[in-house]
């Protein structure tokens, strides 16, 4: 199983926990990430992610984001091939990093790219038949994966 997990899904475990939503979802994203260290999951990080972290305002929240996210055992570097269709992606109306991250989830031949984003996870529904991986919320995800 290959995971790509977006920039939200690193940050979710340092969010505000009071919420139930966060404090669930900030729970799956730890879960997946031990689960990974101990099973055949391969954790997909990528150029992208490490451009996206470092634009991270706050230092001490940056630096455990970082921690976490270097957590993979396969990385994709940014190339022509990945610009071009994130450029593709933008255009169907993807955020930039969003697009970003689903070229090189798609680079990286990820089975599915973990967000917290609804808005990613339904604009990708809607662009099912262009977006060649699977997106969804780590919390859906894992309640359908791990036993």
């Amino acid at each position: 199983m290959k995971i790509y997990l977006d920039v939200c899904c690193f940050n979710r475990p340092f969010d505000d926990q009071l919420q139930d939503r966060v404090h669930l979802e900030s729970e799956a994203v730890l879960s997946i990430l031990n689960h990974s260290q101990v099973s055949n999951w391969v954790l997909i990080g990528s150029e992208a992610v490490d451009s996206e972290i470092s634009k991270i305002p706050d230092d001490e929240k940056k630096l455990k984001v970082r921690i976490l996210a270097q957590m993979h055992n396969s990385y994709v570097t940014l190339n022509d091939a990945t610009e071009d269709r994130a450029s593709e992606l933008q255009k169907l109306g993807f955020k930039p990093f969003d697009a970003l991250h689903i070229s090189c989830a798609e680079r990286g031949e990820a089975d599915v790219l973990l967000t917290t984003d609804d808005n990613l996870i339904n604009k990708a529904a809607q662009h099912a038949a262009v977006v060649k991986i699977k997106v969804s919320n780590p919390l859906r995800w894992a309640a359908e994966v791990i036993e």
